[in-house]
């Protein structure tokens, strides 16, 4: 298993130019919700609790997370908590809403991920890799964290292999 900073870095290198990631700061949220929204029905009951394919889902991602790494993986996994709290909502809304939350949440997601990466002027990361689809929630939270100032000895390590956040000229 590649580690927290192999991760971080092929993804990082499909998103170098700031306007791409930019948009995923926006577009990645809006399709893990939906995501997460889609997977909340149908659910069932098992030893009193509420079990959906979402809850599975990021049980799964959860635990993929804190393998990489204990504090990114803490805080993906209180963002994944809120999520399912969101999908759990949606969830018991009529299923014409329900439906339009979680497809218009993934459309418009994707929309604003593809505009980035036009001005990337590179597919996405997952085109090559399916990981690059768990690996994108992570990459957000970690550029938060680095534009907080945090993480700095990641982030050079980051940039070290990926190269450094700029703008694209186009040919």
């Amino acid at each position: 298993m590649k580690t927290l900073t192999e991760q971080l870095a092929t993804y990082a290198g499909y998103h170098r130019d700031p306007r791409n990631i930019a948009t995923h700061f926006v577009g990645v949220p809006l399709i893990v919700l939906a995501v997460v929204v889609l997977l909340s029905r149908p659910g069932f009951m098992l030893a009193g609790l509420s079990l959906t394919p979402a809850v599975i889902a990021s049980l799964l991602a959860m635990a993929y997370y804190l393998r990489l790494d204990l504090r990114f993986g803490a805080v993906m996994a209180a963002l994944l908590a809120l999520a399912l709290w969101f999908g759990d909502w949606a969830a018991a809304l009529p299923t014409a809403q329900w439906m339009a939350v979680g497809i218009g949440g993934f459309v418009v997601g994707w929309a604003i991920q593809f505009v980035g990466h036009w001005y990337e002027g590179r597919k996405p990361a997952f085109v090559d890799d399916l990981v690059g689809l768990l690996i994108g929630p992570l990459f957000v939270v970690a550029e938060a964290a680095f534009m907080l100032g945090l993480c700095q000895p990641l982030r050079q390590a980051v940039e070290q292999r990926a190269g450094p956040v700029r703008h694209r000229v186009a040919a």
